[in-house]
């Protein structure tokens, strides 16, 4: 099948305004759109910037607005996107150049809310033993591979991006529910602000743009009413 890629091009170094590339070829309908991006960057214009790294929907690098959507490069294939494709950056995101977004923020946000088993007291001689019904309180947002999509498709992140996000309270309820965890307090010190949890409308761009299905409407609703009634 014949492919036009319309990509939205900007190179602070030397653009005012960001602008359109269109690159049209040949490519197999079972290819990914990573691939159609890796022919334009080694075949047709090098100077194409995207992220990527695995190429297995794993590491979240790839995520950027396919025609219209937040999704990953690697998991899209050209078959389902038609003839003519139109890629962008995420949106809310400073863009470094071209596909290619500053995360410092996102991550510092991710960061905040203590991503990471805390405990308190002697480290026991075995492991923490957990029961399989408590680890399937939390094993939902687990899955989250920090690709950005939840975060970059919420209305209130673009309204103000002081929001801690999506994807921040999503690894803030991977911990506050898990059964191990002495941490909740210090974690709900953060979520429980206005730039917090509060900040979420419940419009579920969220759901709709995460690449791992996680629901992470219900889960930001599951931190609100921990905090409302201090219960993890």
């Amino acid at each position: 099948m014949q492919v036009t890629l319309k990509i939205k091009r900007f190179n602070p170094d030397k653009d005012k305004e960001p602008w359109w590339g269109e690159y049209k070829f040949d490519a197999e309908p079972t290819d990914r759109l990573l691939d159609a991006l890796n022919h334009v960057k080694w075949y047709i214009d090098g100077t194409l910037t995207y992220r990527r790294s695995c190429a297995h929907g794993v590491c979240g690098s790839d995520a950027m607005q396919i025609n219209g959507r937040n999704r990953l490069a690697c998991k899209v294939l050209l078959n389902s996107l038609g003839s003519t494709i139109t890629i962008e950056p995420l949106r809310g995101y400073r863009v470094i150049k071209d596909l290619l977004v500053d995360m410092d923020a996102f991550l510092a946000k991710y960061r905040s809310v203590k991503p990471y088993l805390i405990t308190h007291g002697l480290d026991p001689e075995k492991e923490r033993l957990q029961s399989p019904e408590d680890r399937e309180r939390f094993d939902d947002t687990t899955k989250c591979i920090l690709c950005g999509a939840c975060t970059s498709g919420c209305p209130s992140f673009w309204a103000d991006g002081e929001y801690i996000g999506p994807a921040a309270i999503v690894n803030a309820h991977r911990f506050l529910f898990d059964s191990r965890d002495e941490g909740g307090e210090e974690r709900m010190e953060v979520l429980n602000t206005l730039e917090g949890v509060w900040r979420c409308r419940t419009i579920f761009n969220c759901v709709e743009a995460c690449p791992r299905d996680i629901n992470v409407t219900r889960a930001i609703g599951e931190v609100k009413k921990a905090l409302l009634y201090r219960k993890v």
